[in-house]
């Protein structure tokens, strides 16, 4: 076992509990109070210089003996509107928010990474910025605020990591280049005609409406975007409707559009319109149509990327790299890396045998904890390469 190693099991069940607590006390986007005070004070508790860029994100400050280059570590602290139906001791304690993404143990990871560093300052120079990041769930999110506050002013490269249920533990994922996609949203409103549901002649149907744009809108991917190039369109509300014999006159659809490539992104809202307004006019409705762009595409940079993957083997060895497809859900770690150069890996925290394998955003998610070491060994382990 590495000298490292040994460090990281010393704190591990330390770390645990934090994020124990944290999930316990979960908190929504830009509303982190409580979480940040709690990271505040542990991080003075090591005796680290401390700063509030916001009401409800904290970053930690360390430098080395000597000067040299600036490295930021990233983890994100909010929690999501979901009813956890997990029976742990540790469960939520605020009814209807989880911690259902493994931002808790993002958390804690970080906490350990920095009590770590911290005491190994002898071993590297140059300054670590501990960034502890509100509403990365909500956009516009909270990175992109940070930024403009300064917090990345004079950093030379930036990581983020995420605990990720579909690895299993001990892997490691890493993406070359795009890792995940732009999460844009759109809402669709449908204006009918209502009436009775045994004349439908005298109607102009907005639920026959919805349900014909539901399929029309999940053919663009497969018939209007060349099946080389990643998308997706879904389709996850459709509110319409009060009785069983009224013929609704509105109807409402909210969804979401993932891509990668700038220009098909900028194309998408142009074919869905061209698709809403045709088949509402076509049936003698009018519509609103409502898309907003999300978060930027998360593009891992290369020589930060390789330098994970370097760190990766030195550690847990060359079976723990996993070269992952990328991902089409979102992040805001994007914001960052459109500012300095940056890497955001994935550590795997999934087991079946401990029940940790449900997907992200499920009631019942969890995570391996025994991931928690492996992200505390890999931010360490990165910073005193980079620092050296």
């Amino acid at each position: 076992m590495t000298e490292l190693r040994m460090r990281v099991r010393e704190i591990e069940q330390t770390v645990v509990e934090w994020r124990r607590y944290l999930h316990a006390h979960p908190e929504l986007s830009f509303q982190e109070h409580q979480t940040a005070e709690f990271v505040a004070g542990t991080l003075r508790q090591f005796g680290i210089e401390v700063t509030r860029p916001t009401p409800t994100s904290v970053v930690g400050i360390v430098r080395g003996k000597q000067a040299g280059r600036v490295l930021a570590l990233r983890a994100d602290m909010d929690a999501l509107p979901i009813h956890e139906l997990n029976e742990f001791e540790f469960k939520s304690n605020n009814p209807g928010v989880m911690h259902a993404c493994g931002h808790d143990g993002h958390t804690a990871i970080l906490l350990g990474a920095a009590r770590l560093l911290t005491g190994l300052t002898e071993h590297w120079r140059g300054e670590i910025r501990f960034i502890f990041q509100h509403g990365e769930e909500l956009h516009p999110g909270g990175a992109g605020e940070l930024v403009r506050a300064g917090v990345l002013n004079g950093v030379d490269l930036v990581l983020g990591n995420h605990l990720w249920a579909p690895l299993e533990t001990g892997q490691i994922g890493l993406v070359y280049g795009p890792a995940m996609a732009s999460p844009d949203c759109f809402t669709v409103q449908i204006q009918g005609r209502g009436g009775h549901a045994a004349a439908p002649h005298e109607t102009v149907d907005a639920i026959q409406i919805g349900a014909g744009l539901v399929t029309a809108l999940h053919q663009i991917v497969s018939r209007q975007v060349d099946p080389l190039v990643p998308a997706v369109i879904s389709v996850c509300e459709f509110h319409a409707g009060s009785a069983h014999n009224i013929i609704a006159d509105t109807a409402r659809l909210v969804g979401t559009v993932r891509t990668f490539d700038k220009q098909l992104r900028e194309e998408m809202p142009i074919k869905m319109e061209k698709i809403i307004q045709g088949i509402c006019t076509g049936f003698g409705a009018t519509y609103e149509f409502d898309y907003e762009y999300g978060y930027d595409p998360v593009v891992n940079n290369e020589e930060a990327t390789r330098l994970m993957e370097e760190v990766v083997v030195e550690q847990l060895g060359a079976q723990a790299v996993n070269h992952m497809n990328p991902v089409m859900g979102g992040e805001d770690f994007s914001a960052y890396q459109a500012a300095v150069p940056g890497c955001f890996f994935f550590t795997g925290a999934g087991n079946s045998d401990k029940g940790a394998a449900y997907p992200h955003h499920h009631p019942r998610f969890t995570i391996d904890e025994d991931a928690l070491a492996d992200g505390m060994q890999l931010f360490t382990a990165a910073a005193l390469k980079f620092l050296a």
